[in-house]
């Protein structure tokens, strides 16, 4: 069951969409309601205006301590010839917002007085004393707040349409209003489907996939300004599935129904929106979310309800929410299209792009050398930490088939501007103790965001001016030494510094047990096991084919060697999940995924890093990291990892 109408362009389908839309009258804000004037009406939008009940104030109000009184009576006083005036007949002392007697209309401040007994004598109790002393003159009115400064009864106060803030709420109660009328809020029912997922918290079996796209999308819809009511799993059955879109239907004003949308055996999504109403569009020429369905359904309230068929995987489940769901829901909602910031920058590598999508690129931003740079992210459609990473997006439009390094793209922020000026870039080589410091600098308000391109490709970047800094171990297999002379091969050695880092042990990541035998180099050649490689220029890529060549093993022999993973983590994700036997890597890597780990030989990795980054106020924190106690001892504790020389310059 379920069928694909051919993929069509982006702004086809919105066409599509809201053309439907618009022929049901369900485009425009969904109703109103009045609500009670307190916090949480904040980010609501006013459906009728607010007009003044009272003035504010709505007396003649003291703006300060001090004593009231008719300013005639002391026109004339002079620092050298004092009026004194008595307390109770000519004057009254208030505190600040109290109400004026009716015959006064100025306040002279508290402090600018002198107090007298009925001496004639100075007094220290200026509230209850008989009289006060007065040595200059004050205009009428001055020190007050006149009856309708702020607001005047029957003034028009807020607007209808505006968003509320904070300040607005304070208005509207000043001006003697309880209750504000407000444009409804959408109901938004969220229904996860699929026989393979669990709950949170429940046991994981193999084959089981936690249900989490709900919660994210409920939370995109309470952002966007709807109410989401999440429904429980239904697994893959025809009519469950029905049902529970009929009982949503009900109730709510939008249907997302979560499922793997594609024309697979077990996706009943678009048979059962066939089946309740029309498809209208099933496949979007867009990455990632291709097998986006909208629709609409016949309640059993007699309306119309429209449905989007949200695809399962969660980096096209939230988008597919940033693009259908947002402008429906504050739309709904009576808020103005608020455009997101957009930044220009220059991509950091090649990207290719399939020539018939609009391709969204998740990135990571930050400002190099005056520029600002956009590093892309992982874009597989289930990677949702590069969602969580990500400072934003670009869109490559259908029709290009890719960018080259270099290009200037425009980036849609999630992130502020601030935010992105205090980010340092590093590029290069992966290691798990950068993962450590991006942790130490970001409660220090610095934040670490790194691209692992290999310890070459970090070093190109350098070269380009394209990063911070860079992580590097490339052994040079003419004189043992790590890093040095790759660096003068393609940077100047004068304008940067290579910082020692860590001392790390590289050898063998192979499944707890090691039930295929595996103790060496040679065996991992003898082509009854399948080995996981990381990609050429990646420094472990350079200290293998070092030693394989040292020790007269023929690359050619390995089953697996073309086979590439960008940092140490998926390579032992590769050899956890059975995808390969073996592979090179260092010893945190597999501890952290319990496999065994067989020791071959140490290695230096080093920061790259230019002079002016070295030098600079942002950099500071990164030095400070290398010789505090807290955060060496938490690298020492990361198994096969030497930090004894950590922080000392290699090449003076």
């Amino acid at each position: 069951m379920g069928f694909y109408l051919h993929d069509i362009p982006l702004d086809a389908a919105k066409k599509r969409f809201y053309e439907v839309l618009d022929q049901y009258h369900l485009r425009n804000t969904l109703g109103i309601e009045s609500i009670p004037i307190n916090e949480n009406a904040i980010n609501r939008v006013l459906a009728q205006p607010v007009w003044a009940i009272l003035s504010s104030p709505h007396y003649h109000a003291s703006a300060m301590d001090g004593f009231a009184v008719r300013s005639e009576t002391i026109q004339n006083a002079l620092p050298s010839l004092p009026i004194s005036l008595i307390l109770g007949e000519q004057t009254v002392y208030v505190d600040t917002g109290d109400p004026l007697p009716d015959w006064a209309n100025c306040v002279i401040p508290i402090e600018q007085t002198e107090s007298i007994n009925e001496n004639n004598e100075i007094s220290d109790d200026k509230r209850n004393s008989y009289a006060i002393r007065v040595r200059a003159s004050l205009a009428p009115w001055i020190h007050v707040r006149s009856m309708g400064e702020d607001i005047i009864s029957s003034e028009l106060v807020l607007p209808a349409g505006k968003q509320l803030v904070p300040v607005d709420l304070g208005a509207a109660a000043a001006c003697g209003q309880t209750e504000l009328v407000v444009v409804r809020k959408s109901r938004v029912a969220i229904i996860p489907t699929g026989t393979e997922l669990v709950r949170i918290g429940s046991e994981v079996k193999r084959g089981d996939i936690i249900e989490y796209n709900s919660i994210v999308l409920a939370g995109q819809v309470l952002q966007w300004g709807g109410l989401p009511k999440r429904y429980d799993i239904v697994g893959d059955n025809f009519n469950s599935i029905s049902q529970r879109v009929l009982e949503a239907a009900e109730d709510n004003d939008l249907i997302l129904l979560n499922a793997g949308s594609s024309a697979g055996s077990e996706d009943f999504s678009s048979a059962v929106i066939e089946k309740l109403g029309e498809v209208l569009v099933h496949g979007i020429a867009v990455r990632p979310g291709h097998p986006v369905i909208l629709g609409i359904i016949n309640s059993g309230k007699e309306r119309k309800v429209p449905i989007i068929g949200i695809p399962g995987y969660p980096v096209s489940a939230a988008l597919t929410g940033e693009i259908f769901v947002k402008p429906l829901i504050q739309e709904w909602a009576g808020i103005k299209n608020i455009k997101s910031p957009i930044l220009e920058a220059k991509i950091t590598r090649k990207i290719t792009s399939p020539a018939g999508d609009d391709d969204y690129l998740r990135v990571v931003t930050a400002k190099v050398n005056g520029q600002y740079l956009a590093a892309p992210l992982a874009r597989g459609a289930g990677v949702i930490t590069s969602l969580v990473r990500s400072d934003g997006y670009a869109v490559i439009p259908r029709g290009i088939q890719g960018l080259e390094a270099g290009e200037k793209i425009q980036v849609i922020l999630n992130k502020s501007m601030d935010e992105i000026d205090n980010t340092l870039l590093m590029i290069g080589s992966h290691d798990l103790t950068i993962d450590v410091l991006a942790e130490y600098l970001a409660v220090r308000g610095v934040r670490l965001v790194s691209s692992n391109v290999g310890s070459l490709g970090g070093l190109m970047s350098l070269n380009r001016g394209e990063s911070h800094f860079s992580g590097s171990h490339l052994l040079d297999p003419e004189d043992g030494s790590y890093n040095i002379n790759y660096v003068k091969k393609y940077l100047e050695l004068k304008n940067v510094k290579i910082i020692h880092w860590v001392r790390r042990e590289q050898g063998l990541l192979v499944a707890a047990g090691n039930p295929k035998n595996i103790n060496n180099l040679q065996d991992i050649s003898k082509g009854k096991v399948k080995f996981i490689n990381r990609q050429r220029g990646s420094g472990t890529r350079v200290l293998l084919d070092y030693y394989l060549q040292k020790n007269g093993i023929d690359k050619q022999h390995i089953t697996g060697y073309l086979l590439e993973e960008y940092n140490h983590l998926g390579v032992a994700v590769a050899v956890d999940s059975g995808k390969a036997d073996v592979g090179l890597g260092i010893n945190a890597a597999a501890k952290a995924l319990g496999l065994d780990f067989i020791p071959l030989f140490y290695e230096n990795y080093d920061l790259i890093i230019p002079n002016d980054v070295y030098y600079s106020e942002n950099f500071k924190p990164v030095l400070d990291a290398m010789v505090n106690s807290d955060f060496r001892n938490r690298v020492q504790t990361l198994p096969g990892y030497d930090i004894f020389c950590m922080g000392i310059e290699l090449v003076e």
